[in-house]
């Protein structure tokens, strides 16, 4: 199976779970970028914000075609209980085949930025992944990952 992991990462951490998850499937891998500066204390404000009002943005065009592919596995923080404002905007702009969804989250939300990803996408996901930024940084993410690409097929 053709497989794409496309993710947006303010701060490296869902960058560095996207990473592993395409290492361990084999997959390419698609950064979503933000033309928006969502950087330091008051960038980080304004995205939670964009997040909450369930806002798009301007995002760079993507360099892979997730139209060309059997998987798309998408991946967001999680910001105000809701995926990022770029996640949502790629959602909204392509047509996938298949998703599973991922997230990285200091507390929660990870519920509610699912069911919204399931809503834009108008897509049942294969499987959702759901991890911790500690537990990203600290490297005991492998297991987890494992049993989200057991659930892909």
């Amino acid at each position: 199976m053709k497989t794409l992991i496309a993710f947006y990462s303010r701060t490296g951490t869902t960058k560095k779970a996207a990473l592993e998850i395409a290492k361990l499937l084999k997959a390419d891998v698609d950064e979503i970028i933000d033309k928006k500066d969502r950087s330091g204390a008051m960038g980080w404000l304004y995205a939670g914000g964009d997040a909450t009002l369930s806002k798009l943005t301007e995002i760079k065009k993507p360099k892979k075609n997730p139209g060309k592919y059997d998987l798309v596995v998408i991946g967001t923080p999680i910001w105000s209980f809701n995926m990022t404002p770029a996640v949502r905007t790629y959602i909204s702009k392509n047509k996938f085949k298949k998703v599973a969804f991922f997230c990285t989250e200091g507390g929660s939300g990870s519920r509610r930025a699912f069911k919204a990803m399931h809503e834009v996408s108008g897509k049942n996901p294969l499987a959702h992944l759901v991890l911790r930024t500690k537990e990203v940084w600290k490297g005991n993410i492998k297991e987890k990952i494992k049993e989200f690409a057991e659930k892909l097929g």
